[in-house]
């Protein structure tokens, strides 16, 4: 007996086991049509018994008419006998008055017989058609629920779409800020691996730019680039051509030229002094 019930207690266990992992796995798109399919089938079943029970009250009433029609004949008969045994009594027929009045007595016989019948079928009527309302109530009542969870299931989809939708983006997000697996970095560590590099160039390129030698090399530079300033504005002077920015020639301030050198000779000097046979003659020279 005690092992029966170790079985049993370990059948409700693994039954209980299952059923929790199988909700847990179970989608609830498909459960929840699955529950829409299971109302609407209780809807149609509640509907069928109705129709059986709305079906008897009419076939009640149908019996019950039917009885009403046979009790008026009946009645109806049976004062006719009466009315026929009066006759024949009165003519002095006592055969014929027996007879009708047997006749009579059998029709009221009928009569009662049928009287408790149409009772009988008043009260199942009756009964009948109350419970016909009741059923209609309940097919009314149970469709106005069905179309709730109807309702409910378009408004239940939408919200398992939310949440789905996020539960994939909440997944995306938690990735970021996580390895892959154990031998890939995440993106904080790549990141801060970066920009320590990046802080190291910086700084190893401002000190760079305090040392002796570069300070040197900018000097030189300086150097070479106002050399080069003085050719080009000598070069200028000797073709002729006006200084950058539109100053007149040989009239522009040290500060003009940028280097602060003295301007050279002129193209006039220079052909003067290319040309000595036509300088004029001395004066002196002349007189004599």
């Amino acid at each position: 007996m005690g092992m029966i019930n170790v079985l049993k207690r370990r059948w409700a266990y693994f039954t209980a086991k299952t059923d929790a992992r199988f909700e847990a796995n179970a989608d609830p798109k498909v459960q929840l049509e699955q529950a829409i399919t299971d109302a609407q089938e209780q809807h149609r079943r509640l509907v069928e018994q109705a129709a059986n029970v709305v079906a008897n009250q009419k076939q009640h009433e149908l019996q019950l008419n039917r009885a009403m029609e046979q009790l008026e004949k009946v009645n109806g008969s049976t004062r006719q006998a009466l009315m026929m045994a009066e006759e024949a009594s009165n003519r002095g027929d006592s055969d014929k008055a027996r007879e009708y009045n047997q006749t009579a007595e059998a029709f009221a016989n009928r009569l009662i017989a049928t009287e408790n019948q149409v009772d009988d079928l008043k009260t199942l009527s009756l009964q009948s058609a109350q419970a016909a309302d009741q059923a209609r109530a309940a097919v009314q009542q149970n469709s106005m629920a069905l179309q709730q969870k109807l309702a409910e299931r378009q408004k239940l989809l939408s919200q398992l779409d939310q949440a789905t939708m996020q539960e994939q983006l909440n997944r995306a997000m938690t990735s970021l800020n996580q390895t892959v697996d154990q031998n890939a970095p995440s993106l904080e560590q790549v990141r801060a691996k970066i920009e320590a590099r990046y802080a190291k160039a910086l700084g190893t390129s401002e000190l760079s730019g305090q040392t002796v030698e570069a300070r040197m090399l900018e000097v030189e530079q300086a150097s070479i680039g106002s050399e080069a300033r003085s050719r080009l504005d000598s070069l200028r002077n000797e073709l002729g051509l006006a200084a950058p920015g539109g100053a007149a020639l040989g009239t522009g301030s040290s500060g003009e030229l940028g280097t602060g050198a003295a301007p050279g000779p002129s193209a006039a000097d220079l052909a003067g002094a290319s040309t000595p046979e036509s300088t004029p003659a001395d004066p002196g020279d002349r007189s004599s």
